[in-house]
């Protein structure tokens, strides 16, 4: 005789409408992206979507991914990378050390900086193919650099129109708005007026603007107020990159940033940001101690002036006050340094008590060689935790695709930054909840990008999905050995393949181009 409690599952499970499907992982529990608590449940996936979430009879004979004990959530959506480059090479275009983080779309062009060609981009990332999705931005610096070279003064009408054209053909070809990076070169030289008019380009075919704005430290809120008046005057949505305080003198500040952000939103303007769950940064060695005026022309021109007697009479004082406010060197770590890899992994004051020589003939001496990549501990764990608790902040890495090698001690968020934010701040300390936690990874930046059909649990998505063990899932990459896949990803999709299969890389390349839909492509 059945049980009464089986003839009733039964009863109820049949009325349920059977569904095809290749796959079924059972007993897991889901997470739909939206920032409700998880359910325990089931999901079907068949070809390249999702078919079937919560309770449901299948047919035929699909694969059973037993998920009991295991969280199954939207592929993570991450906002802000730097990988437009490492994807077009056969070594990185995997994505390795995104998807063991459970990401299965990565945002390029950011800061700025990128492949301004956005149609051959797309064109080589699909001939190589590639690990996860791509969305592009068109990169400011680069369009800037291609019409006015690396030139400290506002465009004539001739060269703002070149611009524009450079931007609207991008945002035809698929990209989905304009990036910029106003702390590098040429970007930095922009007035507002500029990049209002670039914007309105972008604005036209329904893309956002998302900036790397002019200071991140004590005069944040005035570059913050720059970047809502671009959005205003252009009349598109603002997303603020790697939001922070950043800067011992800056700390603090991070209540003040979502306080004004909040005052934006609440008016009615759309404003979103990003941030990565670390208290350092990373950039070039140029971009964090020299200033602007010394940065002008070609490559040439800037060496040849980090020479000159009258030049460095200016640049020394100014270099030694930089190094100061970061602890005389000691914040500031270098990652990368081809002429002295001893180098990689020391901070400033180490290697110049080593040397026996001045931390500023340090930086000249980087600088004279082709400049290096650093990493900057600028920030404080109160204001890392207020600003990722916040609900328009979504979590967004700032790395780049790269894999495991000696060769260089990178910032570990390119390995690390989602279970950083899931497994430790979530899971283990439960600065936020679970379900926050995995929303800011995956249906906020989708809701950001207006990306459809992507970034939750739902019958007819596509299915990037991610199965993880909660217990498990967490960043391995420390800022002594960056280069460690995270653990705990059990299964992972990609447009319905299988990325990762029972915690292994499968090798299998489904990643796809994801174009914007512009508003005026078919005009």
């Amino acid at each position: 005789m059945i049980p009464s409690y089986l003839l009733l599952g039964c009863l109820l499970l049949s009325r349920e409408p059977a569904v095809p499907a290749d796959i079924v992982v059972r007993g897991g529990r889901l997470y739909d992206g939206s920032g409700a608590a998880g359910v325990v449940g089931d999901l079907a996936l068949r070809g390249e979507r999702i078919v079937a979430v919560g309770r449901f009879a299948v047919v035929g004979s699909p694969r059973i991914i037993d998920a009991k004990g295991l969280v199954v959530a939207p592929g993570f959506i991450d906002l802000h990378t730097h990988s437009d480059y490492p994807l077009q090479r056969p070594a990185t275009r995997a994505n390795r050390c995104y998807l063991h983080q459970g990401v299965t779309t990565v945002v390029t062009g950011n800061c700025g900086s990128g492949p301004v060609e956005v149609a051959n981009y797309f064109q080589i990332l699909e001939r190589g193919k590639i690990g996860t999705n791509v969305i592009h931005q068109v990169p400011h610096n680069d369009v800037r650099q291609r019409v006015m070279k690396n030139a400290n003064r506002a465009p004539s009408a001739d060269e703002l129109r070149q611009m524009e054209e450079l931007v609207d053909q991008g945002m035809k070809d698929g990209a989905w708005g304009l990036s910029t990076g106003l702390i590098y070169n040429p970007g930095a030289y922009a007035k507002t007026d500029e990049l209002i008019a670039l914007a309105r380009v972008a604005a036209k075919h329904g893309g956002f603007y998302a900036s790397h704005i002019r200071d991140e430290g004590t005069g944040v809120l005035s570059a913050l107020h720059e970047a809502l008046m671009i959005g205003r005057q252009a009349g598109l949505p603002v997303h603020i990159s790697h939001l922070k305080a950043s800067g011992r003198r800056a700390w603090g500040m991070a209540a003040d940033e979502i306080a004004l952000l909040e005052k934006a939103r609440k008016s009615g303007q759309a404003v979103s940001a990003d941030q990565y769950p670390y208290l350092a940064s990373s950039t070039s060695l140029k971009a964090t101690l020299v200033p602007l005026a010394f940065r002008e022309g070609s490559p040439k021109d800037y060496v040849a002036r980090l020479s000159d007697a009258e030049q460095l009479a200016r640049l020394r004082p100014l270099l030694e006050r930089g190094l100061e406010q970061n602890q005389g060197g000691k914040d500031i770590r270098i990652a990368r340094y081809a002429p002295k890899p001893a180098w990689q992994g020391k901070d400033l004051a180490a290697i110049a008590a080593a040397e026996q020589r001045p931390a500023a003939d340090i930086v000249l001496e980087i600088e004279r060689n082709g400049g290096a990549q650093v990493v900057i501990f600028s920030m404080n764990e109160q204001d890392v935790r207020l600003i990722m608790r916040q609900p328009f902040v979504a979590t967004a890495s700032d790395g780049a695709s790269m894999r495991p090698s000696a060769d260089t001690v990178p910032h570990p968020r390119s390995y690390g930054c989602f279970p950083r934010k899931i497994g430790r701040y979530a899971i283990e300390d439960q600065i936020l909840t679970l379900e926050h936690a995995i929303r800011s990874a995956s249906g906020l930046p989708a809701d950001i990008l207006h990306l459809p059909q992507r970034g939750y649990l739902k019958a007819d998505y596509f299915a990037d999905v991610v199965v993880f063990d909660p217990q498990a899932f967490r960043d391995t990459a420390t800022f002594d050995k960056p280069h460690q896949y995270a653990t705990g990803v059990r299964y992972l999709f990609v447009n319905g393949q299988l990325a990762i299969d029972d915690g292994k890389f499968t090798g299998v390349l489904a990643g796809k181009v994801l174009r914007h839909p512009s508003k005026t492509a078919a005009k």
